[in-house]
C-alpha cells in the first residue's frame, strides 16, 4: 500500500519550514513568489493532498453541507439538491447528499454521519414524523433548515411549499372541468405534505358547496411509481369508479397512468389525472401530465443561503424565518377532458 504523503515530507523536499508549506496552501500571498514555486512544484511531484478534516478540526468550522432528502430517485428532490449545491459552490462549500429513502431508521443513521463529519448545517426533509430524529440535531448543536416541510418552533427555518393551496388548485381545477367524484391517491399519512395537500383538496370541494365523500382517499405506502401502478388498479377495482384522481407527487400520477393505459382505460376521456411537483418527465409523459408546480430549485437554494447565513461569522445576529412559496397549477392533457 502506497504511504500517504503529509506536509512535512513538502517541506523536506521543498527545503522549507512546515510552517511556509501551510502558508503557500493557504495563504500563497505571504509567501515570495520563488519559494512558493518550489513549494507547489513538490506538492506535485509527490501527489500531497491535504487532509480536509484535520484542517477543519483546527478550525472549528467545515465546508460541508449535509442533505439529506426523502428519494433521490424523485426528481423533485434532484432539483432541490442542484438549488443547495449551486448556492453552496458559490460561497466555496460543497454539499454531502444522502437518500433516506423515506426510512426513519436510515435517516437516523445519516443524521449521525453528518455529526461525526461535523459538517457545517444540515439541510432536512424528514420522514420522521415524531420529530425525534431532528431532537439529535439540537442535542449535537448542528443548524439546520427544513425543506419541504414548515418549521413548527420558532428556532429553526424552513422552507416550503403552500401544500394546502397546492392540493385546492388540483382539485378547483377538476371541478372546475366537471369532475364531482374525485379520488385522492396520498401516500403515508406521516408526511406533513401528504396531508396538507389533502386538505387543500377538501377546501376545493367545500368552496363548490361539496362534501367531503366526493373525495375517495387511495392511501400509499411509498411515493414512488410503483405505489402509483398499486393504486391505480386498486381504483380500477372500484365499482363506483372516480372519473378524475388527484395524486399527491408526480411519481405516483405517472403511475397510475401506466396503469390506466395498460387496462384501456383512456386518460383523460375516461379518468383524468392530476399531478403534484412537475418533474420533468410530467411534460414528457404519454399524455403530457397536468401538475401542480413546486419551485424546487428556488427551495434548495433559499434553504442553503439560510443555512450559511446562520453559520457564517456573526450568524448569532440570525433570525430564523419559515418560508412558504406558493405553487402554480400547470395543466396539461391528462385533466383536459370535456365533460
Amino acid at each position: 500500500m502506497a504511504q500517504s504523503v503529509g506536509i512535512k515530507d513538502v517541506a523536506r523536499a521543498a527545503g522549507v519550514s512546515v510552517g511556509t508549506v501551510s502558508n503557500v496552501i493557504n495563504r500563497p500571498d505571504t509567501v515570495a513568489t520563488e519559494t512558493r514555486a518550489r513549494v507547489l512544484s513538490a506538492i506535485d511531484r509527490l501527489g500531497y493532498v491535504r487532509s480536509e478534516s484535520a484542517r477543519q478540526l483546527r478550525a472549528g468550522r467545515s465546508r460541508i453541507m449535509g442533505l439529506l432528502v426523502l428519494d433521490m430517485g424523485n426528481p423533485f428532490f434532484v432539483d432541490v439538491a442542484r438549488g443547495a449545491e449551486r448556492a453552496a459552490r458559490q460561497a466555496g462549500l460543497g454539499v454531502m447528499v444522502c437518500n433516506s429513502g423515506e426510512s426513519v431508521g436510515e435517516e437516523a443513521e445519516y443524521l449521525s454521519l453528518f455529526a461525526e463529519q461535523r459538517v457545517r448545517g444540515v439541510l432536512l426533509t424528514p420522514a420522521d414524523a415524531t420529530g425525534r430524529n431532528i431532537d439529535s440535531l439540537r442535542r449535537h448543536g448542528i443548524p439546520f433548515v427544513l425543506v419541504d416541510r414548515v418549521a413548527e418552533g420558532a428556532a429553526e427555518c424552513s422552507v416550503s411549499v403552500d401544500d394546502v393551496a397546492g392540493g385546492a388548485l388540483a382539485v378547483r381545477h377538476l371541478i372546475d372541468a366537471g369532475h364531482r367524484s374525485i379520488a385522492y391517491v396520498s401516500g403515508p399519512p406521516g408526511f406533513n405534505q401528504v396531508r396538507d395537500r389533502r386538505t387543500g383538496a377538501l377546501t376545493a370541494l367545500a368552496e363548490a358547496g361539496l362534501s367531503p365523500e366526493h373525495l375517495r382517499e387511495l392511501p400509499t405506502e411509498r411515493l414512488d411509481v410503483g405505489a402509483g401502478r398499486d393504486a391505480g388498479a386498486r381504483l380500477l377495482g372500484l365499482a363506483d369508479r372516480p372519473t378524475a384522481v388527484f395524486c399527491a407527487n408526480d411519481l405516483l400520477a405517472l403511475g397510475v397512468l401506466q396503469a390506466m393505459y395498460a387496462a384501456g382505460v383512456t386518460v383523460p376521456d375516461d379518468l383524468a389525472i392530476v399531478g403534484y411537483d412537475d418533474i420533468e418527465f410530467a411534460a414528457a409523459a404519454a399524455v403530457p401530465l397536468t401538475s401542480v408546480r413546486q419551485p424546487a430549485v428556488t427551495m434548495g437554494a433559499l434553504a442553503a443561503e439560510m443555512l450559511l447565513e446562520e453559520t457564517e461569522p456573526g450568524g448569532g445576529r440570525h433570525e430564523h424565518r419559515r418560508v412558504v412559496l406558493q405553487p402554480e397549477l400547470v395543466v396539461r392533457r391528462s385533466s383536459l377532458s370535456a365533460r
